[in-house]
């Protein structure tokens, strides 16, 4: 049978070269506006041109200030900064930003790791092993947060 005939009605099947998707992904413009970090994060983007909620829902619990929110903040402004860049590489204001809180989020490791200890296996520490002496993430009542 021609793949193009076949009957329709079966369950699981498309047609032969049938559209999976139709993608719409707006055009940034060069130095667009832009949230503060701790609401981009919430909302998903930083940039309000691309806030798109998923059926009008709108995200707008605020997250508690803590030394890992900071650097998961930072963080996700260093990724958004960085896919802007890859479509607005000649964006000199968009580029400092970026350096800027590559800057931050490196300050920001350091704290946390003199204050709380180390984010991972490639920082240095001081004293004996502790990886594992800190409380796993589903260990609720023991995590501690500085």
């Amino acid at each position: 049978m021609d793949a193009t005939k076949r009957p329709t009605g079966r369950k699981g099947r498309l047609p032969a070269r049938a559209p999976l998707a139709n993608p719409y992904v707006p055009f940034q413009l060069e130095d667009p506006p832009m949230y503060e970090p701790p609401k981009g994060l919430i909302r998903g983007t930083m940039y309000q041109g691309l806030d798109l909620p998923f059926m009008g829902m709108v995200n707008k619990r605020e997250r508690n200030t803590t030394p890992k929110t900071q650097l998961q903040t930072l963080a996700f402004v260093i990724q958004e900064l960085a896919m802007y860049l890859d479509t607005h590489r000649d964006d000199a204001r968009a580029l400092e930003m970026y350096r800027e809180y590559q800057r931050r989020y490196h300050q920001c490791k350091m704290e946390y790791a003199d204050t709380i200890g180390p984010m991972d296996h490639f920082s240095p520490g001081e004293g004996s092993y502790q990886w594992l002496d800190d409380p796993w993430p589903w260990e609720y009542c023991a995590n501690k947060e500085a």
